[in-house]
């Protein structure tokens, strides 16, 4: 008696769902442990200019507010503060950026401008977005 042999081959399936669960779950691990960095600061939406050119040193910075409040490296100050500040800024040699919103008054911009070649600072630069 000859038996013969049946040996079945079954091609196999490959099941994606153990795969698809620990994908989600290495997501929903990165997302909770990621650390997201928010910038505190001033809201200031900066005029628009084709020819600026981007500014290499360090400067003070200058911020003039929508509502023409000023802040100098992120603390409000008011006009005879920015006097004083700006005479030792003009004796460091160390230059300034305005970062004046869109909305600000002209005059306020100027009136900076003003006292900053007043007290003698050599650089002062204006930011533009492109």
């Amino acid at each position: 008696m000859k038996f013969k042999k049946r040996v079945k081959i079954e091609k196999g399936y490959l099941d994606l769902t153990p795969l698809v669960n620990v994908f989600f779950l290495l997501l929903i691990f990165f997302m909770f442990t990621s650390s997201f960095i928010f910038q505190p600061g001033i809201r200031v939406d900066l005029p628009k200019a084709v020819t600026s050119e981007v500014v290499q040193q360090e400067n003070a910075v200058i911020i003039v507010a929508k509502d023409d409040r000023i802040y100098l490296d992120d603390r409000e100050i008011s006009i005879d503060e920015l006097n004083s500040k700006l005479s030792m800024i003009a004796k460091d040699k160390t230059g300034l950026l305005v970062k004046a919103d869109s909305g600000a008054s002209h005059g306020r911009i100027v009136q900076i401008w003003d006292m900053c070649r007043d007290r003698g600072v050599s650089q002062v630069s204006i930011a533009t977005s492109r």
